[in-house]
């Protein structure tokens, strides 16, 4: 004869401490944000192919919440720009960007996509942050797998510092609206 399992009794919840929790709408909608980025890589060099090592088991990158690549803009958040960008891909990256879901955040991967790198010649652009914003910078050329799990941490940092609520009142303040009381 099997023993039951020893299952704490449950009060009431009047009566619980634990049955209640007390948070913020800006603290839960950013760790839902921080912890489920979908990235869209943007390769077109070096850069991509550590990149691919990223997603092994050995670097997991899957455990702060990029575990499926999406390679459609509409259904990613993250833009991960890797390699270099000439000018003649610059309004396609443009593009790209402006159909992401929002919001939006955006990871320069290595020393041609933040600076345009070693090329000093007409076609390339010296920095992505000439064509899109850019919340983190990777250095190196081309970065280990280690440097983009720092810029997933620091993103993720970023973006629960980020206020919703502030966001929000200041778009509808742009429209002439105001919160109901």
């Amino acid at each position: 004869m099997s023993k039951a399992p020893n299952i704490p009794a449950v009060l009431p919840s009047d009566t619980n401490p634990l049955s209640f929790m007390s948070t913020s709408i800006d603290a839960v909608i950013n760790w839902g944000r921080s912890n489920s980025m979908w990235p869209f890589p943007f390769a077109t060099a070096c850069c991509a192919i550590e990149f691919m090592s990223l997603m092994s088991a050995r670097y997991d990158f899957a455990r702060f919440g990029t575990e499926f690549m999406r390679f459609t803009p509409r259904q990613s958040d993250l833009l991960l720009v890797m390699g270099t960008v000439t000018y003649k891909q610059a309004p396609v990256l443009r593009r790209i960007y402006e159909q992401m879901a929002s919001p939006r955040w955006v990871i320069a991967a290595g020393a041609c996509a933040s600076t345009g790198g070693f090329y000093d010649c007409y076609c390339t652009v010296p920095g992505i942050d000439q064509i899109i914003p850019v919340d983190v910078y990777i250095a190196g050329c081309p970065p280990r797998p280690e440097a983009y799990i720092e810029a997933a941490m620091q993103l993720q940092a970023k973006i629960k510092d980020e206020s919703f609520m502030t966001d929000r009142l200041a778009r509808l303040r742009d429209r002439g609206e105001d919160l109901p009381a």
